[in-house]
């Protein structure tokens, strides 16, 4: 929502700037950019607010792929194996693992639930992975599985803005928006930041990409990998693109003129993203067409020309990263499985294990694995006890609830060490036993591989200095290669 102010005020902040010699533009800029700029690097980040930019420390990785399983699969199920839960399934759980713990959902007799696949050993490292996940296991000694991660929300929306904000509620900026405010673009016909969607986003929404009180320029914008690309890209019916070139002449040209009299980045924004419109008008129809790549490629991925899916997605993250951007963010939905879980775990874990693991040979094969930081992981875990009951009244195919104190998620490339598994839970899978990495722990360690420090990477708003990791988070240096 656009707020315009009355015509007397603004020119009456326009004479009171003017006479006093202050610039407005240049007080914004100075609260936007506080990493002491040069004049002329100031006026090259107003022309561009995508500039590439400095780092604070040297990067192990140029871009990222962030994988998140909207819903939270059950790492017990998947990466963290468990013989004590298995030995004991469908027993009652010792009241003191559960007393003072919050569930979402479940209650009544607590049940202890087993894990319900096989468990194999993969790889040099011999990384234990599900029969769920072969492919994974294929590239087992390119990936770290963090089993200790832990969280502050019990529910979807908050603990998906928890953990790709920093904060439960919405308002603070996305992890995509703080990377790329700090380290800018290096694509001029692509967005810094790009989302692609399979499936409905999680319950909070365009949040998870949204810039809060950043510059919108930030923004995470939505690729579709199936009809128009981009909503609202293409010309209207009957105009040329040179009929659109010359109606963006005289529209940024008033722009500019508004820029210079007012000094508000949202103007050098729209500026910015009309230039880039129109340079993806030429450049995302390439980008977005999957039957140029090879048969052998399509069959590694498992990806269909023309088709919405995950494995698609995986593809088009490889094909942006190829491209410059700077950070890709895939959404996959169904993840939720407080019951069936023997039945949809499997069609998930199908969805995904192919275009996953050769995402990472791909990146690998062609070089870009090693500036390319790949995350997969959810909001949360799930509890290692039973939930949900089927059409017949019985427990037949449960699930599991919501579970924030102990799960798991995993990392590869950009100077992440594969091979290892890192921190622990207890013998059930309630508690993080050893080497506990929190969410901010987790997104000050991305941040440091992308050469940013999460102490320095700030932005001044109502008053304060704000940052992803809020006043928390410490990088976890035994992931590092």
């Amino acid at each position: 929502m656009s707020h315009h102010a009355p015509d007397f005020l603004e020119v009456s902040r326009r004479r009171f700037f003017g006479q006093s010699g202050l610039s407005l533009g240049a007080m914004a800029l100075g609260s936007l950019f506080a990493r002491d700029l040069r004049a002329d690097e100031a006026d090259a980040t107003h022309a561009n607010p995508l500039l590439a930019q400095a780092t604070h420390l040297a990067p192990r990785a140029k871009h990222i792929i962030y994988l998140h399983m909207v819903g939270a699969p059950s790492q017990l199920d998947l990466f963290d194996y468990k013989p004590a839960l298995k030995e004991r399934d469908g027993q009652k759980c010792p009241e003191e693992l559960t007393r003072g713990r919050r569930f979402a959902f479940i209650g009544g007799e607590m049940q202890l639930a087993g894990p319900r696949f096989r468990f194999d050993q993969h790889g040099e490292s011999g990384l234990e992975l599900s029969e769920l996940l072969p492919h994974l296991g294929s590239v087992a000694d390119d990936i770290c599985v963090v089993k200790s991660l832990h969280t502050n929300e019990i529910n979807h929306a908050p603990a998906q803005m928890f953990l790709h904000s920093g904060f439960g509620r919405g308002g603070r900026p996305s992890l995509g928006a703080w990377v790329t405010y700090g380290l800018g673009s290096e694509s001029e016909e692509l967005p810094a930041y790009v989302v692609l969607l399979s499936g409905p986003p999680g319950g909070a929404g365009t949040s998870l990409w949204s810039t809060g009180f950043l510059p919108s320029v930030y923004q995470g914008i939505p690729f579709r990998s199936s009809g128009e690309p981009v909503l609202f890209l293409g010309n209207p019916a009957g105009h040329a693109r040179e009929d659109r070139r010359q109606v963006l002449d005289a529209v940024q040209s008033l722009n500019r003129i508004q820029l210079d009299e007012v000094g508000d980045l949202e103007i050098a924004t729209r500026i910015s993203q009309y230039e880039m419109a129109y340079r993806m008008q030429a450049s995302v129809p390439d980008l977005m067409d999957l039957s140029q790549e090879t048969s052998h490629t399509l069959e590694l991925y498992g990806a269909s020309p023309g088709r919405a899916s995950f494995a698609n997605n995986c593809l088009l993250a490889r094909r942006l990263i190829e491209r410059g951007v700077r950070m890709v963010q895939l959404f996959d939905s169904d993840w939720d499985h407080h019951s069936g879980l023997t039945k949809r775990l499997p069609e998930k874990c199908r969805d995904v294990d192919r275009p996953m693991a050769a995402l990472i040979r791909d990146l690998k094969q062609r070089g870009l694995l090693d500036e390319t930081l790949i995350v997969w992981g959810s909001e949360f875990g799930r509890t290692p006890l039973r939930q949900g009951i089927d059409g017949d009244g019985k427990k037949t195919d449960p699930g599991r609830d919501h579970h924030k104190d102990a799960y798991t998620m995993w990392l590869a490339g950009g100077g992440i060490r594969g091979g290892i598994s890192y921190g622990g839970t207890d013998e059930f899978g309630f508690n993080v036993a050893r080497d506990p990495v929190h969410t901010h722990d987790l997104n000050a360690t991305v941040l440091h591989l992308l050469g940013l420090d999460h102490e320095r990477l700030t932005f001044r708003y109502q008053g304060r200095e704000y940052r992803l990791t809020d006043v928390h988070g410490n990088v976890v240096t035994k992931l590092l290669a």
